[in-house]
């Protein structure tokens, strides 16, 4: 049952993180249309969606932090084998299940850290500073969900490894 939960919170990250890139598609290409409907009628104001490129950056980070657990647990992710493919199994496993520990711990501590500096630019109201002023909270609760589902999948790589005493990731191995 946990396991089924598990997959589909990677699968709904993995799908948000996808919306995002369609956002900016779109933002990009009705700007362009825009631009395009500007040179070629001369109208007197150009035609803009304000604060497009800040937009579209904001949606390149959501989709960006949204896609790494969606990506780690689909083996996308590009590990460097070179050392541990000469490695004994007992040995190899041991590092597997130490480096999935340390970037567990990495990515909660950068999560806790990322939530913290979004509360604090709740706390202060720290906007953009685009035509269009967005609260900086609202861009950054993304990243801070999307580092908080990465560190669940690497919690949950962790323990299935140490389960079953195998490396669980299948990734593109460089090396």
């Amino acid at each position: 049952m946990i396991r089924k939960f598990l997959d589909g919170l990677y699968s709904v990250s993995g799908i948000l993180a996808a919306s995002f890139l369609v956002l900016i598609c779109l933002l990009v290409s009705v700007q362009v249309m825009l631009n395009l409907i500007t040179k070629l009628f001369g109208t007197d104001y150009a035609l803009i969606i304000p604060s497009y490129a800040e937009l579209a950056g904001f949606f390149l980070a959501a989709s960006s932090f949204l896609a790494l657990a969606y990506t780690l647990m689909r083996g996308g992710h590009i590990r460097v084998s070179l050392v541990l493919q000469f490695l004994p199994k007992k040995i190899r496993l041991i590092f597997e299940i130490f480096s999935l520990t340390i970037c567990a711990i990495v990515a909660i501590y950068a999560t806790w850290y990322m939530g913290r500096l979004t509360f604090e630019s709740y706390k202060f109201g720290d906007l953009s500073p685009g035509i269009i002023a967005v609260p900086l909270w609202i861009v950054q609760l993304s990243l801070v969900l999307g580092l908080a589902i990465l560190s669940i999948a690497l919690i949950d790589l962790t323990i299935s490894t140490i389960i079953k005493r195998s490396p669980i990731l299948k990734s593109k191995d460089i090396g």
